[in-house]
């Protein structure tokens, strides 16, 4: 059964909501039967490219808010992270468009690393503060997991794997999603947010029951 994931780096939710599915599948009987395909995605598309500067900043004057709400408003979620192991470091997170890295994932995915590449740019963004509009930062980290460094630095410095980016990002609007995190069970069940893992228990199971009728 496939499992497709729509998320994006900088996206706090999406970490607490892989990890939640994550559990999910720890506790799923069917579990080996999953494959999870992790999808493009971005939080922020009107960010510049090559933009940078604290996220807190950003969310000020994106929301009108003091920056004493900014830091309560981070402060919820980096409790809510903490609950599922991540230990997140939201006051000095950069802002950076994200549309080169999801290109850089692509190429991951050809290399049988997407899902790899992609846990190490969400850690390297939420926990580590890395940019990850520094191209030489992506090419590092998707190094790290396996990708030639070579082939992540022609990916950036052309236009490869940009229609595959943006065909996911409409994909994912077909399916009715206005923001990530955004999952997909055997395209017949979608959870939207990072819900409670009970809920992913649900569809899941009611995903595979749905998938196995359907070839009985």
């Amino acid at each position: 059964m496939l499992v497709e994931v729509w998320s994006d780096f900088v996206c706090p939710w999406c970490y607490i909501g892989k990890r939640r599915l994550e559990t999910a599948l720890g506790r799923f009987e069917h579990a080996g039967d999953v494959e999870i395909v992790w999808r493009s995605f971005q939080l922020d598309p009107s960010t510049p490219p090559g933009a940078d500067g604290p996220v807190s900043e950003s969310l000020r004057t994106k929301y009108g808010v003091s920056a004493e709400q900014v830091v309560q408003m981070n402060e919820r979620v980096t409790t809510l992270a903490a609950a599922e192991g991540l230990d997140y470091h939201l006051d000095t997170a950069r802002v950076a468009n994200t549309f080169g890295a999801h290109r850089v994932a692509h190429l991951a995915r050809e290399h049988g690393v997407g899902p790899e590449l992609h846990e190490r740019l969400m850690r390297a963004h939420l926990i580590e503060s890395v940019h990850l509009g520094t191209p030489e930062n992506v090419v590092r980290l998707a190094a790290e997991v396996g990708v030639p460094a070579d082939e992540a630095r022609r990916v950036l410095d052309g236009d490869d794997y940009a229609d595959d980016v943006r065909a996911e990002i409409d994909l994912a609007r077909q399916f009715g999603a206005s923001g990530v995190p955004f999952f997909v069970m055997g395209r017949t069940h979608g959870v939207s947010g990072a819900q409670p893992v009970e809920v992913f228990d649900g569809a899941l199971a009611e995903a595979y029951r749905r998938a196995v009728a359907a070839t009985a």
